[in-house]
């Protein structure tokens, strides 16, 4: 059973869903023939990976504590049946794939489950990508420890962490699934993007429809700071599916020349300058493609003040978290304004050696990621908890 409530995070089940089948007949040593079946909730990818979904949960996203708070009752009646589904289907393992809020409340609801029913069924809970308990909420990772079985963690540092923290936890960093999405970019020389008087600016500004309702006003009012200083410069927007067009367009009047590209990332990526993107996974992939961002996120008040109080780390885009200091600027909340984002992107645009400082640092981070094969050394460590006969 497989669990995804976010864009990323069902590409990455996806991803691991094809793995385990492809490393099956290796561990398959029952002679009754079975095969891995996969059920659960996600999205298009784990449908199109061959995962029989309840629903997708991936049109339920939502971030911060208030827009939670707004659909409890429709994630309530969501969990609740994914709860139902699991003790009726019973299956051998069940991960979470990061979604954190959801998922480890999910594995916490199985173990009371098990300790209140004493069934003979004992499934192996697992979470691929970690919560970041070390950047808040470290208290997270005894709850962690008291219901899972293993941790997949994609970062290096986090397998010290949880053992300095919950030493009984077993935690394995298999490495980050970028590094396989986009394994001819690795370890490329750095360069100028196209050409040297090439001024292509990327816009990402979200997967959520939150997302995109906070951010894009900012984006568009950057860009056209951007425009009245370089007239010669080119952008380029991509939304990661086609059903956000409609949000995109509800929120603000698009620019004609913002061209609007839905998926394909990789290719928008190997044209950029310069990105300005919100500080979720994208900045990753940014940092994989050596283009130098400006990154920014807004939320509710009320998440806002909560969050502020919580997080211990100074950063929030994770190359600046990985590094240690802020490689990418970043702006959040009242300072994630038009001018703020333009300055900063101006900076890079009209100095080609401070983008160049800046894809060095960025080739030392995606260094320290490990190699190649996440998702298989993923699979591998999954498939032996299995039971065997």
């Amino acid at each position: 059973m497989l669990i995804a409530g976010e864009t990323s995070g069902d590409l990455l089940a996806a991803e691991l869903v094809k793995a385990l089948g492809r490393s099956w007949t290796e561990y398959a040593t029952r002679g009754d023939g079975d095969d891995l079946k996969f059920f659960g909730a996600g999205g298009s990818n784990m449908a199109a990976a061959g995962v029989e979904l309840a629903f997708d949960l991936t049109q339920h996203s939502v971030i911060g504590l208030w827009e939670v708070i707004k659909k409890y009752g429709k994630f309530r009646k969501l969990f609740n049946q994914l709860l139902a589904l699991a003790i009726e289907r019973r299956p051998d393992v069940i991960i979470g794939v990061d979604f954190g809020g959801f998922n480890l409340r999910f594995a916490r609801a199985i173990r009371q489950h098990l300790r209140n029913n004493k069934p003979d069924w004992r499934p192996k809970l697992v979470q691929l990508v970690s919560p970041q308990v070390w950047a808040s909420r470290p208290g997270r990772a005894k709850i962690i420890a008291d219901n899972h079985d293993l941790v997949l963690s994609i970062l290096p540092f986090e397998k010290k962490w949880y053992a300095e923290h919950v030493p009984g936890l077993r935690v394995e960093f298999v490495g980050h699934p970028i590094i396989d999405r986009h394994k001819q970019t690795v370890g490329r020389e750095a360069k100028e993007r196209v050409d040297a008087s090439a001024l292509n600016v990327l816009i990402l500004p979200g997967s959520r429809q939150s997302e995109l309702r906070r951010h894009l006003p900012v984006v568009i009012g950057a860009g056209e700071r951007i425009k009245s200083a370089l007239p010669e410069a080119r952008f380029r927007m991509v939304l990661p599916e086609e059903n956000l067009r409609a949000q995109a367009m509800k929120t603000v009047q698009m620019p004609e020349w913002i061209e609007v590209q839905f998926g394909n990332l990789a290719e928008a990526l190997e044209d950029a300058t310069v990105a300005i993107a919100s500080t979720g996974t994208v900045t990753m992939e940014c940092a994989l493609f050596g283009v130098p961002t400006v990154a920014l996120y807004k939320t509710s008040w009320s998440t806002y003040q909560i969050g502020r109080r919580l997080v211990t780390v100074p950063f929030l885009a994770m190359p600046n978290i990985l590094a240690g200091a802020m490689i990418f600027p970043e702006f959040i909340q009242n300072e994630a304004t038009s001018d703020n984002v333009s300055e900063a992107a101006l900076q890079l645009l009209n100095h080609p050696e401070h983008r160049s400082t800046v894809r060095s640092k960025l080739a030392g981070i995606i260094s320290n990621l490990g190699p190649p094969g996440a998702v298989d050394r993923a699979a591998a460590k999954v498939l032996e908890l299995l039971p065997r006969q």
